[in-house]
């Protein structure tokens, strides 16, 4: 089995992600986000979108009621729903789900974030958790019957409220439950890039063991992926692909090692 990450950003070629799921003969599970279409209606509906940054260098986007609104508008309707409309039209039997349905992911609310605003240490809390378990036995229902599972945020707390989750974190919960012998995270870069601002300073391998150092020097948004990819082979061996989505054929490619492999 394989999972397929796709990032949130406008450029991702929904269609060609679509075509090359149709022609691969491999059950998968497919993770995406939304974060460039839920800024965009976060603005268009006046939600102020608010970003924390831990006393360790971690970013997080401060979520809210209004926040979680938003998410689910971004998340869990247009962008499922549109994913799953031209997985449909392609041949793909997929279902959208969110963490919520059935109890799919299973989070723990966060205790809160320490930052440090005005020279002050703060504990912020809001409508965020760890993902902690995915359900298993309702994922295996589904693909055992033919379907195909399109995942994304939010999950669900331990009083079944709905809280923002990395999908990041996601991605390694299925990990953990099924030993995926591939992970695809599509992106919008041909791969993971030393140096952010050069397009060609893509890294063709990088060793799992180096990834500490490489979070330690990284910052912003690409600190806490970095993380998630650290604990994502914690949870058991496996090859990932950081792949580039906006092109044609972007599963294909990955499937060829084209992008950066990280094992």
């Amino acid at each position: 089995m394989i999972i397929v990450k796709i990032g949130g950003g406008d450029a991702i070629n929904l269609e060609a992600v679509a075509r090359d799921l149709a022609e691969i003969n491999r059950p998968f599970i497919l993770v995406h986000g939304a974060n460039a279409l839920r800024d965009r209606l976060a603005k268009r509906l006046g939600v102020e979108r608010r970003v924390l940054t831990s006393v360790k260098g971690y970013q997080s986007v401060y979520s809210d009621e209004q926040a979680i609104d938003v998410m689910m508008m971004a998340y869990s309707g247009l962008r499922n729903k549109r994913l799953v409309e031209i997985l449909r039209r392609n041949g793909v039997n997929a279902v959208g789900l969110t963490g919520l349905d059935g109890g799919a992911v299973q989070s723990k609310r966060n205790a809160g974030v320490r930052v440090r605003e005005d020279g002050k240490l703060k504990i912020v809390r809001d409508f965020s958790g760890k993902p902690q378990s995915v359900n298993k036995a309702l994922f295996e229902l589904l693909m055992n019957n033919g379907y195909a599972p399109v995942l994304t945020v939010p999950t669900i707390d331990e009083n079944n409220v709905a809280v923002n989750s990395e999908n990041d974190d996601v991605v390694a919960k299925v990990h953990e439950a099924f030993q995926a012998e591939l992970v695809i995270q599509l992106i919008e870069a041909p791969g993971y890039l030393k140096d952010a601002d050069d397009p060609n300073s893509v890294a063709v391998s990088i060793s799992r063991r180096d990834l500490e150092k490489i979070e330690a020097e990284a910052d912003g948004r690409m600190k806490r992926k970095i993380h998630a990819l650290r604990k994502l082979f914690e949870y058991g061996p496996t090859k990932v692909v950081v792949a580039d989505g906006r092109i044609d054929e972007p599963i294909k490619n990955a499937l060829q090692g084209k992008g950066t492999i990280i094992i």
